[in-house]
């Protein structure tokens, strides 16, 4: 039993005797000059291969040998001015001067300074992106011997790891005008600078129905001409595409010139991530068959337990496609820019934070297209996730998502999901305005922002899903969710919305089956509302079979158009209101292009499905202001109501306001309630994305992101330009030597950033 002990621990050994040695640079140069390598030898396939502290070795090979693992202590840097292939097994930037083949966690721990020396990979940088008409390709493979779950892979451990293309300054479109099955040409809503002949795109779905929901609707090309906003292809589209008026598809650029890749999409796939304190940005680059299936934590991009240590880095202007463990993970990790980046094809959701203390990262102008529902994944963080398909999820709100379009998902567009357990309670340490750590429940965190995101043509079940599980919990009145200016279109159930206290302004429904569904009305105040072309149930009743409502639902601006109700009402009434302080109130209400076959219809009734018996004596009425006229009121109630029922002829039938089960009384001076005031007692939030030399100043560039009107952003006391609303983007001129510099941000309502971000100029 000894003697087969000693055999056992003695196997690793033997099989690392049977690597070759580990090849390190001698110093810095050129990969291909035999006189940057200890012996004389340039790396060829298999080596094992050490780039040491304080070298810079310049990648300048187009090989298909395949090289086994490459630990970057020092710099390798991509040539920009040629073709570049370097194929492997492993690359890993990590100081230590160590040779490993873990392809997951950490051997060192980051440098301990922000501004100490770092390790670093550089294929490109924003001031010298991979030069036009030349591409740097990355290439993983499986190589025998190395652990299938964790490799091949991208791994940046505390060192800087920068890719950057050439840029696309639009890389996703609407289209212009409709393209129709069989033309060869689109029409873009604007011209798509940085496109070009041989690029791929994708041009998505806006029609499914009568489409199977195995079936895609999005149809990709190649582009063969561009003239302006007329793109070519050499083959013609197969579907018809919207491209006029309000609902209009999109078109994506899916080429880049800097390409990281997995060999064998079949096969053995990679993974690409950053760990805390590390540094760098990726723009501009194509990340393509990536994502180990069913693997926690192999993800194509993935930002691991960050925190703030990658705030001003950034992810902007990519193309991450088939994938086959989502597109981005952001886990654990705050004040990341995501901006204008496609998604394609991905297996579990798309854009995921994924344990629910991410907080202060800005999605923005994101595209998510072709989603698919995964499996749960082992030992995941949050149990409750299922990894239906989502394309954008997350636990924890305070975030900012604007300008995201998600398409074509297998199960939901954008899903904030927070379910309790007896196992998991939903506290966790969430970052708090002056940078400490506080235990706080996810649930009651609002938006940062939450404004002109879109869902459409998607083959699952919903549009926007905000709050499963939450079972009634959220912020408070005085701090609600608000959503401005999102649109739904072509999918099945609209805007379930199962929060308390929610501010909705502008919100467009069309071609939905069901409009608002499965609401949590409790301090719900909605203004300008379209619903339209949608004949199930365009308005729910309160948590829909359960026919229950809980608190105070107000809606100035409600129109239908086009609606077919087919014996359902326009508006449910809900039948129990345990709390007592449940009510509906309406205001300027319009119906146009209303019909129905049934000859049953009515404006406000009860709805259809479960009937359920009322548990309280007291019902919900429904308010519908100036219905009669100036100051004339309509009350509408069940007539299972307990206020029916006390006094049925104080209620009247008045088709088609009415339906069979529900009457009406007018009422006079029941005013039209405001909503409560919202106190902005949160902080702006500022990251420094770009500091460069220009024109002899130092110009430096920045994102901010706040709930409300930002003020003023200041960087080293002096006052930035904004170059986008609210500061979305800014910049300032600084004199030229400047090595430390400090941003930060106030607010209309006084709140200053308590935590600036600060930049050491190198």
């Amino acid at each position: 039993m000894r003697l087969a002990a000693v055999l056992v621990l003695c196997l690793p050994s033997a099989a690392l005797a049977q690597q070759p040695p580990v090849i390190e640079s001698a110093k810095g140069g050129a990969w291909s000059d035999p006189a940057t390598w200890v012996g004389n030898a340039v790396p060829g396939a298999g080596s094992r291969v050490l780039v040491r502290t304080g070298h810079t070795v310049t990648y300048d090979g187009k090989s298909d040998a395949v090289v086994r693992a490459v630990c970057v202590s020092g710099s390798l840097v991509f040539a920009t001015d040629r073709d570049t292939v370097l194929n492997i097994g492993l690359l890993k930037i990590e100081p230590g001067d160590r040779y490993s083949e873990e392809g997951f966690d950490c051997d060192h721990a980051p440098p301990a300074a922000p501004d100490a020396p770092r390790p670093e990979l550089v294929v490109g940088t924003p001031d010298r992106p991979v030069a036009a008409g030349k591409t740097a390709l990355i290439r993983l493979h499986h190589v025998t011997g190395m652990d299938k779950e964790k490799c091949p892979a991208v791994v940046n451990c505390g060192g800087r790891m920068d890719l950057h293309g050439q840029p696309v300054a639009r890389p996703w479109v609407k289209l212009g005008a409709t393209a129709k099955a069989g033309d060869t040409t689109v029409t873009l809503a604007e011209p798509a600078a940085g496109w070009k002949v041989g690029d791929r795109v994708i041009v998505t779905g806006t029609n499914t129905h009568g489409v199977a929901k195995t079936r895609s609707v999005t149809e990709e090309r190649t582009i063969t001409a561009i003239d302006g906003t007329r793109v070519t292809f050499a083959e013609p589209l197969a579907m018809t595409h919207l491209g006029d008026g309000d609902y209009r598809g999109e078109v994506a650029n899916l080429s880049r010139n800097v390409v990281v890749e997995s060999a064998d999409p079949a096969g053995v796939r990679g993974h690409t991530m950053y760990h805390r304190g590390s540094t760098g940005s990726l723009t501009y680059a194509e990340f393509r068959h990536l994502g180990k299936p069913n693997v926690l934590g192999k993800y194509a991009l993935h930002f691991h337990l960050c925190r703030d240590t990658m705030r001003g880095s950034v992810v902007v202007g990519n193309s991450i496609w088939d994938s086959q463990n989502r597109w981005l993970t952001i886990h654990g990790t705050d004040y990341l820019v995501v901006r204008d980046n496609v998604g394609y094809k991905s297996v579990g959701h798309g854009y995921f934070l994924e344990d629910g203390t991410e907080t202060y990262n800005l999605i923005d102008r994101n595209l998510a297209v072709d989603v698919k529902r995964g499996k749960r994944l082992p030992q995941q963080v949050l149990p409750f996730d299922a990894n239906e398909g989502a394309g954008f999820w997350w636990t924890c709100s305070l975030n900012s998502f604007t300008r995201n379009v998600a398409v074509e998902c297998g199960e939901y567009g954008f899903r904030y999901e927070a379910t309790p357990t007896s196992a998991l309670k939903l506290v966790f340490p969430i970052r708090q305005p002056d940078g400490t750590r506080k235990a706080t429940d996810p649930r009651t965190l609002p938006f940062v922002r939450f404004d002109d995101n879109e869902v459409h043509s998607t083959h699952g079940l919903y549009g926007v899903n905000l709050g499963e599980g939450v079972n009634r919990v959220g912020p408070d009145e005085r701090h609600p969710f608000v959503v401005r200016n999102l649109k739904v279109w072509d999918v099945h159930y609209g805007f379930r919305p199962q929060v308390p206290n929610l501010r909705v302004e502008n919100l467009t429904l069309h071609k939905v089956a069901y409009g608002v569904y499965h609401p949590n009305y409790d301090g719900h105040y909605y203004k300008n509302v379209l619903v339209s072309q949608t004949n199930t149930e365009p308005f729910n009743r309160g948590h829909d079979d359960l026919s229950v409502q809980y608190g105070r639902l107000v809606v100035d601006g409600l129109t239908f158009d086009g609606c077919r109700s087919g014996g359902m009402p326009l508006v449910q009434i809900s039948d129990d209101n345990p709390t007592g302080a449940a009510v509906t109130h309406l205001r300027n209400v319009r119906t146009v292009n209303w019909s129905d076959t049934t000859k049953q219809r009515a404006v406000v009734n009860l709805g259809g499905g479960p009937r359920p018996t009322p548990k309280t004596a007291k019902g919900v009425p429904v308010y519908l202001h100036d219905w009669f006229g100036a100051g004339r009121t309509a009350m509408v109630v069940s007539m299972k109501s307990g206020e029916y029922k006390a006094d049925p002829a104080a209620f009247r039938e008045a088709a088609p306001l009415t339906g069979n089960e529900s009457r009406v009384a007018e009422v006079t001076d029941v005013p039209f309630p405001s909503p409560p005031a919202v106190a902005d007692d949160l902080p702006p939030a500022t990251v420094v994305t770009r500091v460069a030399s220009e024109g002899g100043k130092l110009v430096v560039r920045g994102t901010c992101i706040d709930n409300g009107t930002v003020a003023k952003v200041t960087v080293n006391g002096r006052a930035a330009r904004a170059t986008s609303a609210n500061f979305t983007d800014w910049e300032v001129a600084l004199d030229a030597g400047t090595t430390r510099v400090e941003a930060r941000a106030e607010d209309a309502a006084g709140n200053v950033e308590q935590t600036p971000v600060v930049t050491t100029v190198r």
